[in-house]
C-alpha cells in the first residue's frame, strides 16, 4: 500500500465511521498530503507502508521544523501533528503497521490568546445599563433581575472577579455602603484574596438587596429564578441579550469585564504586581498578557492621532 492509498483509506474512514466534518476532512487531508510530500522529498520517492512504519520522532520534528520555516504558527503545527498522529494510529490499528515510538513527541504549544478587553465606555455601559433589556411586561420579576444583573456586572468590572467567584458569594459577603474592609474572594485552588470594593459597586449591591429581600447569611447572594444560586449560563445569556440590543461587540462577555478591569488599571498606571494580586493569578506571566493588550491599545490610539501614522 502506497502512502497515497493509505491516506485515501484513512480519509474515507474518517468520513464514514468517525463522521468527521467537511472542514476537518479538508484540513486533515491537506496536513497528511503535506507530510507525505515531505517524506517523498527526503526518501527519494513516495513512501509505502513499510517506510511509514519505520518513521522516528526525528522525522516528524523535521516536518514540523520545515513547516515552521514556511510560516506555520504554533497552532497550525499542533493541528498538523494531531492529524499525522491520527493517520499513523489508523495504519497501526487497521493495516497492521508496527506501532511507532511517538509517545514522547510533544507538539508546539500555542501562545495563550491575548485577553480582549472592552473600551471603558462599553464596560461602564454594561455595568450601569445591563438590566434595561428586562421588559416588565414579559418578566414578572424584571426590577429584581435588572438590579441583580447591574450589581453582578458592576462587581465583575469594578473588582475583577471571575463569574464563578462572584456567583459563589453568600449574602454575608455582600459589599455594602458603610462596611469597611475588602471583599474576601475564594479563587482557583481555593486560594483566598482580598479585593478592595469601589463605592459604585457597594451602591449597586445595596440597590439589588432592596429588591432581593432578607435571607440567612449563608444564602446565595445572587439568586436565580427559582431562589437558588444564580447559574453562570443565565448570567451569560443576560449579557448576550443586552449586548445585542446595545450594539456591543461579540466579546462583551462576563469574563471580558475581568479583562477590562485589569487592562484599564494597567492603562491608568497600576503596578503589574498589584494587578496580579487583585486578579488572584498564581504567576506573574499570566498577568503580563495585559501589557500586550495595553500596548495594542496605545498603538491603535497612536495610529488614529499621529499625522504621519498612515
Amino acid at each position: 500500500m502506497t502512502g497515497g492509498q493509505a491516506r485515501a483509506a484513512w480519509l474515507a474512514w474518517l468520513e464514514a465511521e468517525r463522521r468527521a466534518s467537511p472542514n476537518t476532512l479538508e484540513a486533515y487531508g491537506h496536513d497528511s498530503a503535506e507530510f507525505l510530500g515531505f517524506l517523498a522529498r527526503h526518501l527519494g520517492g513516495e513512501p509505502d507502508l513499510a517506510a511509514l512504519g519505520a518513521l522516528r520522532p526525528a522525522d516528524l520534528r523535521g516536518f514540523l521544523a520545515e513547516r515552521a520555516a514556511a510560516g506555520d504558527g504554533a497552532a497550525t503545527r499542533a493541528r498538523r501533528l494531531a492529524a499525522i498522529r491520527g493517520f499513523l494510529r489508523y495504519l497501526t490499528r487497521r493495516h497492521g503497521m508496527a506501532a511507532l515510538p511517538l509517545g514522547a513527541l510533544r507538539g508546539p504549544r500555542p501562545k495563550p490568546p491575548i485577553p480582549r478587553a472592552l473600551t471603558p465606555e462599553d464596560a461602564r455601559a454594561v455595568a450601569a445599563e445591563v438590566g434595561e433589556h428586562y421588559d416588565p411586561a414579559r418578566h414578572e420579576r424584571a426590577p429584581l433581575q435588572a438590579a441583580r444583573d447591574v450589581a453582578l456586572f458592576t462587581l465583575l468590572y469594578g473588582a475583577g472577579l471571575r463569574i464563578a467567584e462572584a456567583l459563589a458569594l453568600d449574602l454575608a459577603d455582600a459589599p455594602l455602603p458603610g462596611r469597611d474592609g475588602a471583599l474576601r474572594v475564594v479563587g482557583k485552588g481555593s486560594k483566598e484574596r482580598l479585593v478592595p470594593v469601589l463605592p459604585a459597586v457597594r451602591a449597586a449591591m445595596a440597590d439589588y438587596l432592596k429588591h432581593r429581600g432578607p435571607g440567612a447569611p449563608g444564602d446565595p447572594l445572587f439568586l436565580g429564578a427559582r431562589g437558588g444560586r444564580l447559574d453562570a449560563a443565565v448570567a451569560q445569556r443576560s449579557l448576550r441579550e443586552f449586548r445585542r440590543l446595545a450594539g456591543l461587540p461579540e466579546h462583551a462577555t462576563p469574563h471580558a469585564l475581568r479583562h477590562s478591569f485589569a487592562t484599564h488599571l494597567l492603562g491608568a498606571g497600576a503596578d503589574l504586581r498589584a494587578i496580579q494580586d487583585l486578579l488572584g493569578h498564581a504567576s506573574l506571566s499570566t498577568t503580563q498578557r495585559y501589557t500586550a493588550v495595553d500596548a495594542a491599545g496605545l498603538l491603535a490610539t497612536w495610529k488614529k492621532a499621529h499625522p504621519r501614522a498612515g
